[in-house]
């Protein structure tokens, strides 16, 4: 009896490049570098006038991304840059093709693929739970607990309540910190106050969209990625843990009022010992879980493209 053969798959294994006109990569290119430009200016200016501004500094000094890096743009994976071969042909992760320049996606997944299954994992993961806001930012006041003026993390800032409120509320409240980033900076005796003890490894079982540290660190997973991460993309995280950064502070025992922020206004406090003040910390954390998520999205999107549109990729189901 005559079988037909199976159907051939005709469509592409990969998914296709597409290619930017040098015209419009450029001017793409210098958009990135004025936004960057903008939004490093403040840091750049205190820099060179060697002045420290304790709530900014943490994103140039935890994340240790140089505002250069920032300024550099990517068009992300699955793009050619006609006319850039010998602009970029020569960059990290970068290949020519032709005049063309795009990223070596075999290459950077071959060297950073078990970054990029971690960072996919951990964000889907986040992505997936319900926020927690219950939290009030106590981790804050828990790296303070019980500690001496001169084993304060940000010496030279005063304490808005003082040294023995702040350990009153840190004892009147229930912590409960699920990030590990932030619990390894707790005090030795705030550690045992926690609920949770939270490690490296569980990590991606804790993590969660309420998590004001979990929303900064999309700037991290976003860096981390590199060049498969368009430029936008990247200072939309950048803006986004900066805005979570200055909440982070004034909601700290902290009194960061001396301060401005991005708006050019002083640092208000964030009484999170008061009930105001606890209605308007969750509500701000709510607000951040919801554009943390559209950029934990993002993210996936990017990553899951960037295999599709690897030249190794096999043909797909």
């Amino acid at each position: 009896m005559w079988v037909p053969a199976a159907p051939t798959d005709t469509r592409p294994a990969t998914a296709p490049v597409a290619t930017l006109s040098e015209l419009e990569w450029r001017r793409l290119e210098a958009e990135h570098a004025r936004r960057a430009d903008a939004l490093t200016a403040g840091h750049r200016a205190r820099r060179q006038r060697q002045e420290r501004h304790p709530v900014e500094d943490f994103l140039w000094t935890y994340y240790s991304v140089k505002p250069g890096e920032l300024r550099r743009w990517h068009p992300g994976a699955g793009v050619a840059l006609a006319g850039a071969a010998a602009d970029r042909g020569d960059w990290k992760h970068y290949t020519a093709d032709g005049d063309a320049a795009r990223v070596d996606l075999d290459a950077f997944l071959a060297r950073r693929g078990g970054t990029v299954e971690y960072v996919e994992r951990l964000l889907e993961a986040t992505r997936g739970r319900a926020p927690q806001l219950g939290c009030f930012g106590l981790h804050e006041w828990a790296m303070v607990y019980r500690s001496t003026p001169e084993q304060l993390r940000h010496i030279g800032l005063p304490l808005r309540v003082g040294h023995a409120a702040t350990d009153r509320v840190v004892e009147s409240h229930r912590i409960t910190c699920t990030h590990f980033d932030a619990f390894r900076f707790f005090t030795q005796p705030a550690i045992p106050l926690n609920t949770l003890q939270p490690t490296r490894e569980t990590q991606p079982e804790l993590e969660q969209p309420g998590c004001l540290h979990a929303g900064m660190d999309l700037y991290k997973w976003a860096a981390k990625l590199g060049p498969i991460v368009p430029g936008e993309l990247l200072l939309d995280a950048f803006v986004l843990a900066r805005d979570i950064r200055e909440v982070d502070m004034r909601a700290s025992p902290y009194d960061v009022t001396g301060y401005t922020g991005a708006d050019g206004r002083a640092l208000a406090p964030i009484p999170i010992e008061t009930a105001d003040g606890k209605r308007e910390y969750a509500a701000l954390q709510r607000g951040f879980a919801d554009r943390g998520n559209v950029l934990r999205e993002r993210l996936v999107a990017v990553i899951r493209g960037a295999r599709r549109s690897a030249p190794s990729a096999g043909p797909r189901p």
